[in-house]
């Protein structure tokens, strides 16, 4: 359950009295985490604890409030790191060793890019606690770089990342190959009654991840026994909810632990550097064909209608020489896609950060690697297409449809989400004006070159 349970709260229903308590707790570092279990779904035994912040008593004692505060404020990134830093405090003081793993909350806007972790973190680490970063499901799209890059930097670090609130939006999905989450945790609401419908695509979709990752699923919300033998059928092996154990102080919680008999396996993955070039690493492994633009444009719009098919689950990505090859007809189309699909991005020289409503862009460097390749990714729960291209004549007629490419079209899933990471991770971060009018953009930088 996230640290967040309630209602959401509008930034304009922030009162006086909770921006003034939110800068107290901040000052004070009154933020005080309780724990609640997480259970194996069959033997019930515990085998992790998830931190959920708790303000002072008052008008932000409630996180709901404590957040919505803090976004009135501008100050999401301190409150969440101080959640953070006292998360990791208190279960270290409490003394919480392995298996057992620990769950921290991380809004998507905070993640940090330098994961360095703290004298509290490494001490758990040393004895053997897994320390789980979970990414909690608002505005995931945000920033998708800065997410790829936190991710990266806290696997080197020895973290694990889950993914918080699968199925409450379709982002959550959309983006999980892309964070490749060692947990994913389903929405409660997947567990409390929805659509049959819904919940099947929504578990198909898990399903395949898992299956792919040797991902752990983890169902919360459960509150009866019939919710975790719902749990059990949705294919979960890890539940929380208070039928599994209430939130509690560590100091209350942490004692009493039995080391389960079989602990989960949150598997450890290395971070992998992300390619510079589609085409060249597309080509390692499959042989370029040489075609001319025409036959790129139709396996192109192909790409699109098969996206188009995808739903709100899709994620494509464009790269594009220069925004001059962005026709009326190509901004239409994406325009169009990103009116129903998870992410649109579409990079190239001169292309804006937001060339349509609703399309991410970047505006790439001269000596980035992408220049002079045409290439697209398409990305659902069980489709995966890319289409990489080099430009042969980059000084020729953009408009001649008998100009040649050297391409490749692949289907190999994790081809495909080593392209679709490439360009994602150029896309600059989506701007977005908080209560005070100041703009959180991204320290992320692309090596590569990405003009923001």
């Amino acid at each position: 359950m996230s640290r967040r349970e309630g209602p959401r709260v509008q930034l304009d229903d922030v009162t006086p009295d909770e921006s003034a308590a939110l800068h107290a707790v901040l000052a004070e570092r009154a933020v005080t985490p309780v724990l609640q279990p997480v259970a194996d779904v069959v033997t019930g035994e515990v085998v992790g604890l998830e931190a959920l912040a708790r303000g002072p008593a008052g008008p932000v004692e409630r996180p709901d409030r404590l957040f919505a505060a803090a976004r009135a404020e501008g100050l999401v990134h301190d409150l969440d790191d101080l959640c953070r830093r006292r998360a990791v405090e208190v279960a270290d003081e409490a003394g919480l060793s392995g298996p057992f793993g620990l769950f921290v909350n991380v809004e998507p806007e905070a993640a940090p890019v330098d994961v360095t972790p703290g004298p509290a973190s490494v001490r758990l680490l040393d004895r053997g606690v897994t320390v789980v970063l979970e990414l909690t499901e608002r505005d995931l799209t945000g920033d998708p770089g800065r997410l790829l890059a936190f991710a990266e930097a806290a696997r080197a670090e020895g973290f694990r990342i889950a993914l918080d609130d699968v199925g409450a939006e379709p982002a959550s999905l959309a983006l999980m190959p892309f964070l490749r989450p060692e947990v994913v945790k389903l929405d409660l609401s997947l567990v409390q009654g929805r659509d049959p419908g819904e919940v099947a695509e929504i578990v198909s979709a898990v399903a395949a991840y898992a299956e792919q990752s040797d991902a752990i699923v983890l169902a919360e919300g459960v509150e009866t026994a019939d919710q975790l033998a719902t749990a059990r059928g949705l294919g979960a092996t890890l539940a929380q909810g208070w039928w599994v154990g209430t939130p509690e102080p560590a100091a209350d919680v942490v004692p009493g632990l039995v080391p389960p008999r079989v602990p989960p396996r949150f598997r450890l993955r290395m971070p992998e550097a992300v390619p510079h070039s589609p085409f060249q690493t597309v080509a390692r492994s499959r042989t370029a064909r040489r075609a001319p633009k025409s036959l790129l444009v139709a396996v192109s719009r192909h790409l699109e209608r098969q996206a188009a098919a995808q739903g709100d689950l899709a994620v494509v990505l464009a790269a594009y020489e220069d925004a001059e090859n962005l026709t009326p007809g190509s901004r239409r189309r994406y325009r169009d896609l990103a009116a129903s699909a998870a992410f649109v991005g579409v990079l190239g020289r001169g292309v804006a950060a937001e060339p349509e409503p609703g399309v991410r862009g970047a505006d790439l460097l001269a000596e980035d690697p992408v220049n002079g390749e045409w290439d697209i990714a398409v990305v659902g729960p069980h489709f995966a297409a890319a289409l990489v291209a080099r430009d042969l004549d980059p000084d020729g007629d953009p408009g001649d449809p008998a100009r040649e490419f050297d391409h490749v079209l692949t289907h190999d899933r994790t081809l495909v989400l080593e392209v679709a990471r490439s360009l994602m991770a150029r896309v600059v971060p989506h701007r977005v004006r908080n209560a005070t009018d100041v703009t959180d953009a991204s320290p992320v930088g692309v090596a590569s070159g990405t003009r923001a």
